[in-house]
């Protein structure tokens, strides 16, 4: 089967199950698959577009192909350490210890940086404008952070649902304190 992939934009107002099922909603709308491998029906959706160009990608399916599940990738980046294999998909880790530099780097920055954050976490949109406002020296750019985040929050919404969703990820985000 081919690859199909669609660009779309998916707003982050409302609240968590208006989020969770404009996505589900839509990736309801995929073709079946006929079997594994080649037989299997793969997407990619380009949900988010970066200040370098790269986008923000939702594969399907996912490493463990468990329902809704997806994966959050960013194109052109790798977030493996040095001598692992590269992926492009950050691991909570990844984002947790990129912010705890971040918070490091500038106290102050910082927490601008957490207001945006928990208004993402919030459920709602936050513009280029109000991302371009907070930047540091170090890590991944602050619209990487932001807009990746919010995709890990939505993917913990579907998958854990019934359990604590988004906030297993908002876990990984230091206080701003």
């Amino acid at each position: 089967m081919a690859k199909h992939e669609i660009s779309i934009f998916f707003s982050n107002e409302g609240d968590r199950n208006d989020v969770r099922m404009r996505v589900v909603d839509e990736l309801s709308k995929e073709m079946p698959g006929t079997g594994n491998g080649d037989d299997a029906s793969k997407y990619i959706y380009y949900v988010e577009t970066l200040l370098s160009g790269d986008r923000v990608y939702l594969q399907r399916p996912a490493n463990l192909h468990n329902g809704f599940d997806f994966l959050v990738c960013v194109e052109n980046t790798n977030y493996a350490a040095e001598g692992e294999r590269r992926r492009n998909f950050p691991k909570h880790e990844d984002i947790g210890t990129d912010l705890q530099t971040k918070k490091m780097e500038n106290p102050e920055e910082y927490k601008k940086l957490y207001q945006l954050l928990e208004k993402v976490f919030n459920c709602h949109d936050v513009s280029e404008e109000e991302i371009n406002s907070v930047s540091f020296e170090n890590g991944l750019p602050v619209d990487h952070i932001v807009k990746t985040i919010k995709w890990l929050f939505i993917e913990q919404d579907i998958r854990y649902w019934n359990y604590s969703g988004r906030n297993m990820t908002w876990g990984i985000v230091p206080p701003e304190n």
